[in-house]
């Protein structure tokens, strides 16, 4: 098991995280003690409902929006 502080995970987290998926635990430490684990994600915590990919994709609107967001993207962002 490799242990790597907090403030080398923060500069290398790309590459723990290439580590964890190919299996590997990786123990991260705070002033030399051991504070969380980051290893493989296993498949009973990776939840993918019974439905996926079996439905239609619908619009979330229903109904046009007759240009109303831009009214409300110009008030935002001051323009205009």
């Amino acid at each position: 098991m490799k242990q790597v502080s907090i403030q080398d995970l923060k500069a290398q987290l790309s590459a723990a995280v290439v580590e964890a998926e190919s299996g590997r635990t990786i123990i991260v430490t705070r002033h030399n003690e051991p504070v969380a684990q980051l290893g493989p994600a296993r498949p009973q915590h990776i939840h993918q409902g019974k439905s996926v990919g079996t439905g239609r994709i619908r619009p979330a609107l229903r109904r046009g929006t007759k240009g109303r967001y831009l009214i409300a993207l110009v008030e935002d962002r001051g323009t205009g």
